[in-house]
């Protein structure tokens, strides 16, 4: 806590078994967070009222006492208490990285209880819908590197962080929408580096994309209607006090176009004073920008 008037941050996480919690609940620890994991659920709420500092709590179907209608419900109460700051995440991935990953531990899912793992998972699943559904934060862990999610913490709880905290990234359509989003654009009609050999195995990070994409005669009328939809937006969420906004730019690979406009965006908000950082989804298999972070604005 920065000062005795500062919130305290109570962030419950949960989600489905090996899609991450653990590693989000270790990485606000290393945050300056007290964690505590699985606590009886009628306990959840003594412990954050008694919170003195940032406090991070998982909760899941292992739960004593949980369900997901409960959780929701203490919730609410929690965002009544004027002192607190309470958020849910929630941490999901693809049936197919949940069953890779039980594979390669060789553990027990907590709800198959046939020892079918994939009954566990699609049983969980449904159990915690509703809380997926509520989340101020889902993150699809399938193709989140740790060092990334750390950065990503780090960004959206770092107690060094005030204000809004605004997330670029950059996706493919074909492997879907960041679930993230609050805002979405289609870089799609752009002309498509892909189709020029000496471009193809470069990204949005290089130069010559850079200038390729520029030639494109509708790239900068269509980069300053998203400029200045996001500098119309954003003043407007710190108002409503939203903490916290993902704008995503896609196009058909993730590599060339969508990664150079959040690029071209995020030196434009960090220049104007906002606190912004950047994930490319998909070109992050062979593309590592620094994570970007610069003092909070609003």
């Amino acid at each position: 806590m920065n000062g005795s008037s500062a919130k305290v941050q109570i962030v419950l996480v949960t989600g489905l078994s090996g899609a991450g919690k653990n590693s989000m609940l270790r990485a606000l620890e290393d945050f300056g967070f007290e964690t505590v994991d699985n606590p009886p659920l009628e306990a959840l709420e003594t412990l954050t009222r008694a919170a003195a500092r940032n406090l991070a709590i998982g909760v899941d179907a292992r739960s004593r006492g949980f369900s997901p209608a409960s959780v929701l419900k203490a919730l609410e109460r929690l965002r009544a208490e004027e002192r607190l700051e309470p958020s849910l995440v929630y941490m999901t991935a693809s049936d197919e990285v949940l069953l890779r990953r039980y594979s390669e531990t060789r553990r027990r899912h907590p709800l198959a209880q046939t020892g079918v793992i994939s009954e566990g998972i699609a049983l969980e699943r449904e159990i915690t819908a509703p809380l997926a559904r509520a989340a101020d934060w889902l993150i699809d862990s399938s193709a989140l590197p740790l060092p990334r999610l750390r950065a990503m913490a780090e960004h959206r709880y770092g107690a060094h962080a005030p204000g809004l905290a605004i997330t670029l990234i950059s996706f493919s359509y074909a492997a879907g929408l960041p679930a993230e989003a609050d805002l979405v654009f289609d870089a799609r009609f752009l002309k498509n580096p892909h189709y020029e050999p000496n471009l193809r195995h470069l990204s949005g990070l290089d130069p010559e994309v850079a200038s390729f994409i520029e030639r494109d005669p509708d790239f900068t009328t269509y980069f300053e209607k998203i400029r200045d939809l996001a500098e119309f937006l954003l003043p407007r969420f710190v108002q409503e006090g939203k903490k916290y906004v993902t704008l995503c730019i896609g196009c058909t690979g993730g590599q060339h176009r969508s990664v150079y406009m959040i690029e071209k965006l995020s030196t434009h908000l960090t220049q104007a004073g906002w606190r912004v950082g950047v994930t490319h989804r998909e070109a992050a298999k062979f593309i590592n920008p620094p994570n970007r972070s610069a003092p909070g604005k609003g």
